[in-house]
């Protein structure tokens, strides 16, 4: 005969594959926070990992991403890859990654200051240094030059119908456009314009005054001389 003896079970537990779902990329200028990172998705827990922590974020990670500040001390972006991994228990799933970008802060080289004879020309100003543009406000419009713009600035005849010199302050912000537009310390140079000479303006111990002229009467007029002549041999 068959005995059978008491029953014993045991499970088997199939963990789910998670999954992490897409994060979205972040480009941000240099000294700014960066958006908060929540994962979400099947996981039970998220694992990251970094290849660019100069950026200001660790080289790994669990969990969410807290905001931090962008650090890029270059001229050009800086790109980080991050790359996340969901993980059910034991089971570990597909991972996903993106990208923070960081851009520079622009500069801008000095400009020299400019002394220029009213009604000459001043000298092209060609502004260089790390942007990809370059922004600039004039102070003082009465010499001629706009009170805003972008660019270089192109030689213009200067004005100054004062008596006294005119000075335009002209102020010059560096941008790095990308996805954002990212703008520098400022930089601010002189254009200064010499007063407008004008005969008018002489002191006045430099004219000469002249009489009028006047027809003498008959009385004040010196009569001809007439007497024995001389000649003269």
């Amino acid at each position: 005969m068959t005995c059978n003896g008491p029953t014993k079970s045991f499970t088997i537990t199939v963990q789910p594959t998670p999954v992490v779902n897409a994060i979205a990329n972040q480009e941000i200028c240099n000294g700014s926070n960066t958006t908060a990172v929540s994962f979400t998705g099947t996981a039970t827990g998220f694992t990251w990992t970094n290849d660019t922590p100069s950026i200001g974020l660790p080289a790994s990670g669990a969990g969410n991403i807290a905001a931090f500040t962008a650090i890029n001390s270059s001229g050009a972006p800086v790109t980080a890859t991050i790359v996340v991994t969901p993980q059910y228990g034991a089971c570990i799933g597909t991972t996903k990654s993106f990208t923070i970008i960081v851009d520079p802060t622009p500069s801008v080289n000095a400009i020299g200051s400019q002394v220029v004879c009213n009604g000459s020309n001043t000298t092209l100003v060609s502004f260089s240094g790390t942007g990809t543009s370059y922004t600039w406000v004039n102070d003082n419009t009465t010499i001629g030059l706009a009170a805003s713009g972008t660019g270089n600035i192109g030689a213009f005849a200067a004005v100054n119908i004062g008596t006294s010199p005119q000075v335009a302050n002209i102020t010059v912000t560096p941008v790095y456009t990308g996805a954002v537009v990212c703008n520098g310390p400022t930089k601010t140079f002189s254009i200064t314009l010499t007063q407008h000479r004008l005969l008018q303006h002489l002191p006045t111990s430099l004219y000469v005054t002249v009489p009028a002229q006047r027809v003498l009467t008959s009385a004040e007029q010196v009569p001809a001389t007439t007497g024995p002549t001389t000649q003269l041999r």
